[in-house]
């Protein structure tokens, strides 16, 4: 009774330092492309592509981590991410060079994509089994809800200060202290039998081999182009193009945080009525018809309703995508076709830098549309996607199964959040 009281109270630690940590990150992080404009003077398409590579980076580092993480544990990994945020923060909020803040980003982009998948893990570590759905929702409601407060506070104490990134690095430096302190109330056993943990060159490999998921590599790819770093591009367009475009942004990023907190639990069970390729081409179609009001929008109501539109889209195609990708998956390479599917988060290189380029090139229509024609597209591979057969399936089944879309009407617990 005493060690599952432990491991509650651990539980409950990781959900309220991980909201706070959110917060520390809105505050600062979400303004980076303001920051870059104002004290650098970049243009957009400079912009983009700078807030891309970290990602990109990010994205190959991460599934490294998570293997170190298994051999020599969780909390080594995570305490050395957390204080990596925090020299980057404070390197950004000094840095008086273009290139030292875009050396501190990388570092910090790096830092938040390892920082994601290692503190997941620790939660499954801890949780029972039982348990875990009920947790993570109220951990991925805690980091919603530091989205939501977050860029409030940024623009009060002054958007994109160097106070800002100052005061997140402290935030950072005291989550490192107290998870240093704590132990965790389960052993790690994975430090003594490692999983087997596949590289990225076996990745490439499956979903090579699987022509479904190759679909969905590149269906989710677009995917998060389009919602992965919309904050990237929307912020130079509103303050290039709107007065009071700082505080309009920092509002709609605001609103997209208690959207995300609202509408999560009713876009669940949309997605278990109707299914994963359904609720994710309707995700879809909002993403699109978002981009057309964001265009069409010449003030902050306008901007409101376009981004609630583009926020439903996206707690809809977020689980759903998941939900797909299991759907072909089976308990034998259900790792590595998760594993491979982590390439999509390429994405997030790809929609900074190709909107900032069609920002600069022809300014928000030029960018807005690419993104509506990028939704549209993902939308198309992913159905094209279900309707492909398995490796090395016969002709007269593969001509069948073109016909036969598959389906999937479950939604496990680890898409859901």
């Amino acid at each position: 009774m005493e060690h599952e009281k432990r491991r509650l109270n651990y539980v409950l630690f990781l959900i309220v330092s991980t909201g706070l940590v959110s917060i520390a990150r809105s505050m600062s992080l979400a303004f980076l492309a303001i920051k870059l404009q104002q004290s650098f003077g970049l243009s957009p398409a400079m912009i983009g592509a700078l807030l891309g590579v970290g990602p990109l980076l990010g994205a190959l580092a991460a599934p490294f981590a998570g293997s170190l993480s298994d051999k020599v544990g969780r909390k080594s990994v995570l305490i050395i991410t957390l204080l990596a945020m925090a020299l980057s923060l404070a390197g950004m909020g000094m840095a008086q060079t273009v290139t030292a803040f875009c050396l501190a980003q990388i570092v910090s982009a790096i830092a938040v994509a390892i920082y994601e998948p290692i503190t997941r893990a620790l939660m499954s570590d801890v949780c029972t089994e039982p348990l875990r759905l009920k947790y993570f929702t109220w951990r991925y409601t805690a980091i919603n809800a530091g989205w939501a407060i977050g860029p409030l506070i940024g623009v009060a104490a002054g958007a994109a200060s160097s106070g800002l990134f100052l005061a997140a690095a402290v935030v950072y430096v005291i989550f490192a202290a107290l998870f240093y302190a704590r132990t965790i109330p389960v052993a790690e056993t994975s430090t003594k039998h490692p999983a087997e943990t596949l590289s990225l060159l076996q990745s490439i490999r499956a979903a090579a081999r699987d022509p479904r998921l190759a679909f969905f590599v590149g269906g989710g790819t677009l995917l998060i182009a389009v919602y992965g770093q919309w904050s990237a591009t929307l912020a130079p367009y509103l303050t290039g193009s709107m007065d009071g475009g700082v505080e309009i942004f920092a509002y709609l990023v605001s609103i997209h945080g208690a959207v995300v907190l609202i509408g999560n639990p009713f876009a669940r069970r949309f997605i278990e009525r109707v299914g994963g390729l359904a609720a994710l081409v309707a995700g879809c179609v909002l993403f699109l018809v978002s981009e057309i009001g964001f265009l069409a929008s010449a003030g902050f109501l306008g901007l409101a309703i376009s981004m609630v539109v583009f926020t439903i889209g996206e707690i809809l195609v977020v689980p759903s995508e998941y939900m797909l990708v299991d759907g072909i998956a089976n308990d034998r390479n259900r790792g590595s076709y998760f594993g491979a599917h982590s390439f999509s988060t390429i994405g997030n290189f790809v929609g900074p830098t190709l909107g900032g380029l069609m920002l600069g090139a022809f300014g928000g229509a030029g960018m807005f549309l690419l993104y509506a024609g990028l939704a549209a597209a993902a939308a198309v591979l992913f159905a094209l996607g279900t309707r492909m057969p398995p490796p090395g399936t016969p002709a007269k089944v593969r001509f069948a199964a073109a016909s036969a879309p598959v389906t999937t009407t479950h939604l496990r617990g680890s898409a859901a959040v």
